[in-house]
């Protein structure tokens, strides 16, 4: 064999040419290590270490890990046999995006995405019921040319595909997609479907009519403008055009707060919120309805363990100072399930602080607070929530329901909006 016999020869060669023939030839095997790990340009051992180091960063910081329920070492092992198969760039970040998805967790993501990424959101939510995927909710203020009243449809097809075997086989590998929590989160993980891909619909309706909807027909509303104001029978309304995470805000909100500073009541619409904002947004805005410090939201976190002693926990309460002049009257803040992470905080804030009525579904909630970490080989990072919040009261912001809550039953009427509404005119 040419190996063996190329072996055989250089054995006999002084020690100084010896030498040399054994760098090339290791200089050769590394060079074909170095290709097979970086066939194509893809850098095959900068993702395995980027793998030790996420999953590293997520038992050590992951505030949620253990409710989870998700075994580690299935996926270092899972997802250690994919490496060898990644062939492109988009195929990394589809990598580290499906492990992410493990955890069944919209609040953890990567900060990149690709066209064939899922999107994060969807413009209707569904819950499983009975073994069947339900309709529950629509985002019945933004959407502008919904007709059929689609809420309490069955959702049977995707693509043509029964919807159940959709949910099967969404692309993770170690979570239980028995379970019905993660059903329903992978469900609707589907719904917010592909960039690059179509959301077609086959919903059998509560009257037993059966419909075709394409999700990407329909039209939601763009806005120009952080937020809106109106005075709609001497009732504010403030809302708030997803933009909380603008510092800008602060300013457009105080001028729009000032206009209507003798209005009876006011109402502040957090249902377009669905991407989040920063706690000094929020803190700016609740600071105009007190006149005292008063506590807002709980923290919790773990310390890391020192000098091999127990992890320990610590929390906190945040606390929201006056700023400005004080609006007295009445105050009801709508929600829903587009109402995400700092529009959730500001409800449960607004309630904490006894200042306002909230009124509404359920939100998104998003679990935590998120905090960015970055790869060593890769130019994109991700969030991990790190902290868990809690409303004054002690309920997990995640699992908070509006005190005055209103089931979505239709499409033609602004139910939660006629709600607040009442209630400001009831507060009088």
């Amino acid at each position: 064999m040419p190996h063996r016999h190329l072996y055989h020869r250089y054995l006999q060669l002084p020690k100084m040419k010896n030498r040399i023939l054994i760098i090339i030839f290791l200089a050769l095997n590394f060079s074909a290590c170095s290709q097979k790990e970086n066939l194509n340009g893809i850098d095959k051992k900068g993702i395995k270490e980027d793998l030790n180091e996420i999953l590293t960063d997520i038992k050590d910081n992951y505030i949620y890990l253990d409710e989870k329920g998700i075994d580690l070492d299935c996926i270092k092992e899972k997802y250690s046999k994919k490496i060898d198969f990644i062939k492109s760039e988009d195929e990394i970040v589809l990598f580290f995006e499906y492990l992410l998805d493990e955890f069944y967790d919209s609040h953890i993501t990567l900060n990149t995405n690709r066209k064939s990424s899922f999107r994060l959101h969807s413009p209707i939510h569904s819950k499983t019921e009975n073994g069947k995927t339900i309709i529950t909710h629509v985002w019945q203020n933004q959407i502008e040319n919904l007709t059929e009243n689609i809420i309490g449809a069955e959702i049977l097809k995707f693509n043509t595909k029964v919807f159940s075997k959709v949910i099967d086989q969404f692309p993770t590998e170690c979570n239980n997609k028995k379970n019905i929590l993660i059903r329903e989160w992978i469900g609707n993980k589907i719904l917010s479907g592909r960039y690059n891909q179509p959301r077609n619909l086959e919903l059998k309706l509560l009257n037993g009519k059966f419909i075709k909807l394409n999700l990407d027909s329909l039209t939601i509303k763009k806005h120009n403008s952080l937020l809106s104001f109106k005075n709609v029978d001497n009732i504010g309304i403030i809302t708030i055009n997803n933009s909380l995470g603008n510092n800008l805000l602060i300013t457009e909100f105080d001028q729009a707060l000032n206009s209507l500073i003798n209005s009876k009541g006011l109402i502040i619409d957090l249902r377009n919120t669905v991407s989040g904002g920063n706690s000094y947004v929020a803190r700016g805005i609740m600071g105009r309805f007190i006149d005292t410090d008063l506590p807002y939201q709980k923290h919790q976190t773990i310390d890391e363990s020192w000098d091999n002693q127990p992890k320990v926990k610590r929390s906190w309460i945040e606390y929201v100072s006056p700023r400005g002049k004080q609006y007295k009257k009445p105050v009801v803040i709508l929600v829903g399930k587009w109402t995400g992470s700092m529009g959730e905080g500001l409800a449960i804030g607004f309630e904490g602080m006894v200042r306002a009525e909230i009124v509404g579904t359920e939100m998104e909630q998003l679990a935590g607070a998120i905090y960015n970490f970055s790869f060593k080989n890769q130019k994109f990072g991700f969030q991990l929530s790190t902290e868990k919040l809690y409303h004054i009261n002690g309920t997990p912001r995640e699992k908070y329901i509006p005190t005055n809550y209103v089931k979505q039953t239709q499409i033609d009427e602004d139910e939660i909006m006629r709600k607040g509404i009442e209630i400001i005119n009831k507060s009088r």
